[in-house]
């Protein structure tokens, strides 16, 4: 039909309103013609650009599942639900039901908040999905009860119980309970204590000073030996005999600044800038404690 209009235009030369039309529809497809290939090489461009590594990192800290551990009142009745209890008391009052395995003044309670429930304060629940696991400390593969261990060894500054044992196997078994629904393996939010960044300034003691006498002093005294009420410590001594000895994980600066950040002032945590965090575990880490049993 184009093609007789085109005849009919060269013998009559009289103008056409069609035209008009066959003039914008070729202009319009010779662009399509043209574009076509620019849309589809730019499309196809878009979803092959690689994912930076660091935005990777990221995603990969952002994708944390979050979970929350079974309410306290629905432990269950029967003998599993009494060991469960007794893992418990243990835990928050470890120096009346497991005294014999403890040497110094402190609890399990001390460094995990919450009776070992509570997110940013290495909850129970965090750690029981990821064991088995190599530990750097030890240099090999450790089960539950070998993390357990040496939390005794070190942090209790005191020796650990066997792993067939009642202490030790309720202490499994309250961690198994608050666990329940968790996936093994999983790095779960709030898991452990949250890492900080290098800090501005180096740890220093003397800034630490102030820090404690300023926020730390109302709970765990003027010369850091805790606080004591009818012979048992409400507030953890914080070095000397009683605390944590030089070889447990809150004798690393960089632990123990970790955890006073997330959750110091008792109840309060996070108020404390993470400079000042730093600061103040620097102090703390730098008294007289007991000695690392490996050094002994």
């Amino acid at each position: 039909m184009i093609w007789r209009w085109i005849k009919n235009f060269k013998q009559s030369r009289a103008f056409h309103p069609s035209w008009i039309v066959v003039s914008v529809l070729s202009i319009f497809g010779v662009a399509g013609v043209i574009d076509l290939p620019a849309l589809y090489a730019a499309a196809k461009a878009v979803p092959s650009t690689p994912l930076k590594p660091k935005m990777a990192a990221e995603l990969q800290v952002h994708e944390r599942p979050n979970f929350s551990p079974p309410p306290s009142d629905t432990i269950p009745s029967g003998e599993f639900g009494n060991t469960i209890l007794l893992g418990r008391n243990i835990f928050k009052n470890t120096q009346v039901y497991a005294k014999s395995f403890v040497g110094n003044g402190l609890n399990c309670v001390n460094c995990h908040l919450d009776d070992g429930r509570k997110v940013d304060s290495a909850p129970l629940w965090g750690a029981y999905v990821k064991y088995p696991a190599y530990r750097e400390k030890n240099h090999k593969v450790n089960s539950y009860e070998e993390r357990l261990a040496g939390c005794f060894r070190f942090s209790m500054n005191g020796t650990a119980p066997a792993a067939d044992s009642k202490e030790m196997i309720a202490l499994v078994a309250y961690s198994f309970w608050l666990a329940q629904g968790a996936p093994t393996g999983a790095d779960l939010a709030g898991s452990g204590y949250p890492k900080l960044e290098s800090p501005t300034l180096a740890p220093d003691i003397a800034r630490g000073a102030l820090v404690f006498a300023a926020n730390c002093v109302i709970c765990h005294g003027a010369t850091g030996q805790g606080t004591k009420v009818n012979g048992q410590y409400a507030f953890p001594p914080l070095w000397g005999k009683d605390s944590y000895n030089a070889g447990a994980g809150m004798s690393r600066v960089s632990t123990a600044a970790a955890f006073i950040h997330a959750n110091m002032p008792l109840g309060q945590g996070g108020t404390l800038s993470q400079q000042d965090a730093w600061d103040v575990a620097q102090y703390l880490n730098s008294h007289e404690r007991p000695l690392n049993p490996k050094s002994k």
